[in-house]
């Protein structure tokens, strides 16, 4: 068998044994090597992806031409309990009328007499019902241990849980219940910096909606890995088709066809995800080699309230359906032109990794520590590029391969692809993008399908540098959900002065 060859100017991914496959197929068709450890220096990667946590090494010992898939320390919003208290943290902040958007949580069995005072106040009020709750396990995800019940003779469990009240009026789609994978990218927390990508998924359930049925999975919640399981997943449902998932453009079509104001509903899920993000950012150690996607799930209810159902990390990037191909592919392709990758990465790391010696001893090889000490300052503060988006077009015009750049990307979004309609224009934050402000500190307004959200304008771009202000940045959240134009009246269309139709989430 021929000996493997290596593109000594190509981009080279790390991959730990846990990380999807799709990652590995987007890299390679953007023409990227796999990195090999028996030919290979130790710190010979541009980016090291895992599903799972890093170590604390790691963030200590990353390279500056390194990137690694995963912030430090953001298991506050992604564990259900940890969510659940910081969201009380923040409500008892700054009040229950901004942090109102997921239902208050007890963690059992900790909060057990608190809860038996509200299931018990309730019954009260409700000529002896109690209303709906439901139960999940605090560490588990896929739906996995999750229950409805209405009397607390059926609350068992014996690991520590969440108990919520259950949205039971949810916005169905011919009778079908529904919620939203909004797939978000922190490309820092120091200075605060999120992207929100303008496609996503729809996840139904997979038999009609029924509140006499409470224990029937298939009905009550929308995880695919249980509704792929079920009886209708390949049948075609009434208005929802085949399987169980939309693209985001398909239910903008059916808010369109709905005459329901989308602008409006978008701008609350865009406050939903800065308040959530804000609950951690000052704890969440600087690491400004890390990037970050979230898998964010929203409900709607039938008034049209969006709900935070839970923070998912390393959201799942398994191809189920042609509706993930369309999208997941596009969101792993932008996630990596966030990571602001250059032509000079490959130079740095060739320059400070030279070509592995078959006769020296794998332990004398370089480690990240050591070759850590061979930077020297001004070479780190070469990081900093003027422009993001030539870095986007230098990683596309470079470091891809011609037939790649035409075949391989572009290619995924045919697969399925959905009617053009008409959407309110995404008004720019309301401070101006050039390249000149960009090498101030301001981020780019957008990178692909990543739409910047947070900072939105001077006042929280200052807020979010160096010591992080949240209370400032709060502020500035409530004033834009007070503002005139996000009380129900669509402001006329504004275009980008760039010439993109940005569809997303600003009034």
């Amino acid at each position: 068998m021929a000996a493997r060859t290596f593109d000594s100017t190509a981009l080279v991914f790390r991959l730990h044994e846990s990380a999807p496959q799709l990652v590995r197929e987007v890299l390679l068709e953007r023409g990227w090597m796999e990195y090999n450890e028996q030919e290979q220096e130790e710190g010979d990667w541009n980016l090291y992806w895992r599903a799972s946590a890093f170590r604390s090494a790691d963030f200590t010992n990353v390279l500056p031409w390194q990137r690694l898939n995963h912030h430090p320390k953001t298991l506050g919003i992604t564990r259900k309990d940890h969510l659940a208290r910081n969201l009380k943290r923040m409500r008892g902040t700054f009040g229950s009328a901004l942090y109102n958007f997921s239902p208050t949580a007890y963690i059992l069995p900790n909060n057990y007499t608190a809860f038996l005072a509200e299931y018990t106040k309730s019954r009260l009020r409700n000529t002896g019902k109690s209303g709906y709750w439901i139960c999940k396990p605090v560490d588990l995800s896929r739906g996995r241990g999750i229950f409805i019940f209405e009397d607390i003779k059926d609350l068992l469990y014996d690991s520590p849980v969440i108990v919520q009240r259950y949205i039971s009026n949810p916005l169905l789609i011919s009778g079908y219940k529904f919620d939203l994978r909004i797939y978000v990218c922190v490309k820092s927390f120091h200075p605060l910096t999120i992207y929100i990508h303008q496609d996503g998924l729809v996840r139904f359930a997979t038999e009609r909606y029924n509140l006499s049925s409470l224990d029937n999975p298939f009905s009550h919640l929308t995880n695919t890995s249980i509704n792929k399981l079920g009886p209708c997943y390949r049948t075609a449902k009434q208005r929802v088709g085949l399987g169980c998932k939309w693209t985001m453009n398909k239910f903008r079509c059916f808010l369109h066809s709905q005459d329901i104001d989308e602008r409006l509903l978008w701008q609350r899920i865009n406050n939903i995800v800065t308040l959530t993000l804000l609950t951690i950012a000052p704890s969440v150690p600087s690491s400004p080699n890390c990037v970050e996607l979230f898998g964010f799930d929203i409900l709607i209810d039938a008034n049209l309230k969006p709900w935070l159902l839970e923070v998912n990390y390393s959201p799942a990037l398994t191809l189920d359906c042609a509706a993930d191909v369309t999208v997941k592919k596009d969101v792993l392709n932008d996630l990596i032109d966030l990571m602001n990758y250059k032509k000079v990465d490959v130079l740095r790391q060739k320059a400070l990794l030279p070509p592995k010696s078959k006769s020296l001893p794998r332990q004398q090889s370089k480690s990240p520590s050591s070759l850590h000490s061979n930077v020297s300052l001004p070479f780190v503060q070469q990081k900093q590029i003027s422009s993001p988006e030539k870095i986007v077009m230098e990683n596309k015009r470079v470091l891809l391969p011609e037939r790649v750049k035409q075949n391989s990307r572009h290619s995924s979004r045919c697969l399925c692809k959905l009617p053009a309609i008409h959407v309110q224009k995404y008004r720019l934050p309301t401070f101006s993008w050039s390249a000149k402000s960009q090498e101030n500190g301001k981020p780019p307004s957008r990178v692909g399908g990543f739409i910047l959200t947070f900072p939105f304008n001077e006042v929280t771009l200052k807020a979010s540098k160096d010591n992080l202000n949240v209370k400032i940045a709060v502020q500035e959240v409530h004033k834009r959900t007070a503002h005139k134009n996000c009380s129900g009246t669509v402001a006329a269309s504004q275009s980008s002065p760039t010439g993109i139709d940005l569809q997303w989430f600003s009034c």
